[in-house]
């Protein structure tokens, strides 16, 4: 892998560290996401932890963005509840946020550690799902 560093959103990273320790409470609500959107809007999301596999933050995140009239999202990042801090994203929502945001910047590391990568540097050789959908003629 070859990950290539950008700015660390520090903003980013506060937004949903308040989002966690405000908002995140039990076992139903743990991580909270933030994303910055190209307009430079701030969404926020928290996830929804069922026993079935309820949806991380950064997916609930998408569809909030979405109802608020975002579809272009530029960094975005999760946080963990009880200052747990950074949370990289899982496989599922690696592939989902590569699917919809090619391009889009994913915070990963903690503290100090904190950097920001291109979201295919998280899955390589990834399976695109845009490259494989046939032309409709």
């Amino acid at each position: 892998m070859t990950t290539q560093a950008h700015h660390t959103d520090h903003e980013l990273i506060e937004a949903a560290a308040h989002v966690a320790r405000t908002r995140c409470r039990g076992d139903n609500h743990t991580v909270a996401a933030a994303a910055r959107a190209r307009d430079g809007r701030i969404v926020t999301a928290v996830n929804a932890y069922h026993f079935t596999g309820g949806p991380c933050a950064e997916l609930v995140l998408i569809g909030t963005a979405a109802a608020q009239g975002v579809y272009e999202l530029d960094t975005i990042v999760a946080v963990g509840d009880r200052d747990r801090g950074v949370i990289p994203p899982c496989g599922r929502c690696r592939q989902v946020l590569l699917d919809y945001f090619p391009t889009l910047k994913v915070i990963v590391g903690n503290h100090d550690r904190a950097r920001t990568v291109p979201i295919p540097d998280l899955l390589p050789e990834s399976y695109v799902w845009a490259d494989h959908q046939l032309d409709a003629e």
